[in-house]
């Protein structure tokens, strides 16, 4: 098993991390799917513009 940590936060992102949990998950369950999620979210947001710039080149044998 992994060694736990503290990790000092105000009360206010405490609560507010609570809010996106759900009964029996840990916080360490909660920030690891928020983690998760951004690193989806950045990983879509690349490709699409690799998509994107995809469209301005034209290939050598199209010229």
């Amino acid at each position: 098993m992994n060694e736990l940590t503290t990790i000092p936060v105000t009360k206010d992102v405490r609560d507010r991390l609570k809010q996106y949990g759900m009964k029996g998950k840990t916080y360490n369950d909660i920030i690891k799917r928020l983690m998760d999620e951004v690193d989806y979210e950045s990983f879509m947001e690349r490709q699409y513009k690799k998509f994107e710039e995809k469209d301005k080149f034209v290939r050598p044998d199209e010229v």
